[in-house]
């Protein structure tokens, strides 16, 4: 899958190599080193990926993370050297969809990088809607909608919706939700699922504080109600 990639690093010796890596991977990447000259290039040329290191000059990658989803729905691998779990549920709640911590070898960078392009890759060929309730989940156009208003998510949040409007009723844990959006990630956590469910409840729920629609099923994990599966 060639890609074309926006890399926004500070440190230049880390960017020229991370270009590097995307190149011969086959996908296109340009570089920029602060917080402005990213959002200018990312609302110039919409990329595919936009690989995200926090401690920008300027403007930091948490506000440059949040301005690019204010805009749209852009994939975001964050890079860091902060690790703690508030750090990484933060770049979460703001719409990162994987999150790195520095030093990282170039084979997990790239395979990461992989595994968040396949996630928001749109599949060809004909695939049923999921309906749960007044939400619809559409696999191929990687759309939601809810009460036929589009929803937009993350490529993390549509994985959750995708999961559980495909099994109605099943009470999914943390971790095999976890597994959905990212697979076995030593850099992520269980609770990175319940920032994803809140954002979620957020978008779906006419009352985010009583959700009636993605439940919590206490000491167990979650599921969505009242979904059935329409292959129309």
């Amino acid at each position: 899958m060639c890609a074309h990639i926006l890399v926004a690093e500070d440190d230049e010796m880390q960017a020229e190599l991370i270009r590097r890596l995307l190149l011969r991977e086959g996908h296109t990447a340009v570089v920029v080193h602060d917080g402005p000259a990213a959002l200018r290039e990312a609302r110039s040329r919409t990329p595919d990926l936009v690989v995200l290191d926090l401690m920008l000059p300027e403007v930091d990658g948490y506000a440059v993370c949040r301005a690019l989803h204010q805009d749209g729905d852009v994939p975001v691998l964050m890079l860091t050297a902060r690790s703690t779990e508030d750090d990484v549920l933060l770049g979460l709640e703001l719409g990162a969809d994987d999150y790195m911590t520095k030093p990282y070898s170039p084979r997990e960078l790239t395979a990461r990088i992989r595994t968040v392009l396949r996630r928001v890759a749109r599949p060809g060929g004909p695939s049923p809607l999921l309906r749960a309730g007044p939400i619809t989940v559409d696999p191929v156009r990687h759309v939601v909608t809810c009460d036929g208003v589009p929803v937009p998510c993350t490529p993390g949040e549509f994985a959750i919706l995708q999961a559980m409007a495909s099994e109605p009723e099943r009470v999914f844990s943390r971790r095999q939700l976890l597994q959905h959006t990212r697979g076995h990630d030593r850099a992520s956590t269980e609770r990175a699922v319940d920032v994803h469910i809140m954002n979620l409840r957020k978008k779906i729920e006419p009352d985010a504080r009583r959700p009636g629609r993605l439940l919590t099923v206490f000491g167990v994990g979650y599921k969505l109600t009242g979904a059935r599966y329409d292959a129309s």
